[in-house]
């Protein structure tokens, strides 16, 4: 099967600050300290004890800055050390990974400081993030040629689309800005159907063996070349634009179950014992919960979307980035890809935050107190993870290598 490599990199020096040596250093650790700090603000202007004075409603801020803004980072964290891996090529390091962490941080303070700046200055600045990260993809993936990478550039095409929506909707008044915040996650979760069902068995297997307990992944054709991403694509898509209609709860049912079938073949009851593997296997299965509830959510009118949501973006995204990138960022300063307690500790907190923040909104008279510790749990892991990673982010590589 396929990987994509996250341990072995082939960096070839960079001059300037080391922190701008490779992609994964500043989008890494900055997608971590938003994480931390914007889930306690969040809770604050959610209890009513803080007002940003947006000129839109305050949950178009939290829903755009954790898919833009949180996930933004790690996209592009991850996309920046995995393309000169794919491709053989020098990374982006030193000024122009400094101009574009520049471009994605304008992004966020612009957005949030939206009651105060015009408008135009807000659009400039957060949607200059995505079109230099693509430009500076794009030369690589398609020198390389191979379709199988390239699909991401399209992706981050429509990615901007979906962010230019929600600006449209608040500065403009065109239509309902989370459409394009629900547009977004669904392309998010797309990237995570194709870099997990990637790395996710084959990381699996490649343990298991050197366990001595070798397996095999026997995929399904049809779900591994395409079938996985379509179904999360045309059901996040119809979710989006036609929610809890009978259409989208059918195919958001399909979906749950073809994701519940491919993770279930990828063995991950044998993990357990290895934390580091786990929790990728633990982000997949909060994709499946998500699906299904959001399922439900058209066809039974007690479930609360939200509920959905949130698993789907606190729970599979929230979980996949956080084990992700603390794999990616050992193994690409030349660690070993072993996690200390704390970060274990990180992978439990993301999970239980979330999986309060899901029953928060059935339970109607303790729903404030559910979400503000679902809410604390998940910064908490974020604190942590930033604790951890702050080091291994800003020192050099443990291996003597540049990068």
């Amino acid at each position: 099967m396929a990987t994509i490599p996250l341990q072995e990199p082939t960096y070839r020096g960079a001059s300037g600050p080391l922190f701008f040596a490779a992609g994964f250093r500043p989008f890494f650790l900055f997608a971590g300290i938003q994480a931390a700090m914007m889930l306690p603000l969040w809770l604050a202007v959610y209890a009513g004890g803080v007002d940003l004075r947006l000129p839109f409603g305050p949950a178009v801020w939290h829903g755009h800055e954790m898919v833009f803004g949180f996930a933004g980072a790690a996209i592009g964290g991850f996309l920046l050390t995995a393309v000169p891996n794919w491709t053989n090529t020098v990374p982006v390091a030193g000024r122009p990974l400094m101009l574009l962490f520049a471009l994605w941080l304008a992004g966020r303070v612009a957005f949030t400081l939206s009651g105060v700046l015009p408008a135009v200055v807000v659009a400039l600045a957060e949607l200059s993030y995505l079109p230099v990260l693509a430009l500076m993809l794009a030369r690589p993936l398609i020198a390389a040629g191979k379709a199988r990478n390239t699909v991401f550039l399209p992706i981050l095409a429509l990615f901007w689309v979906a962010d230019s929506v929600v600006l449209a909707g608040v500065h403009l008044g065109w239509g309902d800005p989370m459409r394009g915040v629900y547009v977004a996650m669904a392309l998010v979760l797309v990237m995570i159907v194709i870099v997990g069902g990637r790395i996710v068995p084959s990381f699996t297997q490649n343990w298991l063996r050197m366990q001595g307990r070798p397996v095999e992944v026997a995929a399904i054709g049809w779900i591994e070349k395409g079938g996985a991403q379509a179904s999360v694509l045309v059901a996040g898509l119809l979710a989006a634009l036609v929610p809890t209609s009978l259409v989208a709860g059918v195919a958001l049912a399909v979906a749950a179950v073809i994701h519940a079938v491919r993770l279930s073949r990828w063995h991950g009851l044998k993990t357990l014992s290895n934390p580091i593997l786990w929790v990728l296997h633990l982000g997949y299965l909060w994709l499946v919960v998500g699906l299904a509830l959001l399922a439900l959510d058209s066809f039974v009118d007690a479930l609360p979307v939200t509920a959905a949501l949130h698993a789907l973006t606190a729970g599979s995204i929230g979980t996949m980035v956080l084990g992700v990138m603390s794999r990616a960022a050992l193994g690409h300063s030349g660690r070993p890809l072993v996690v200390s307690r704390v970060t274990v500790a990180a992978y439990v907190l993301v999970s239980a935050g979330t999986a309060l923040r899901v029953v928060a909104p059935l339970v109607t008279d303790a729903q404030m107190g559910l979400t503000h510790a679902g809410g604390s749990l998940w910064a908490l892991a974020w604190l942590l993870f930033v604790w951890v990673y702050f080091p291994v982010m800003t020192r050099p590589r443990a291996d003597g290598r540049p990068g």
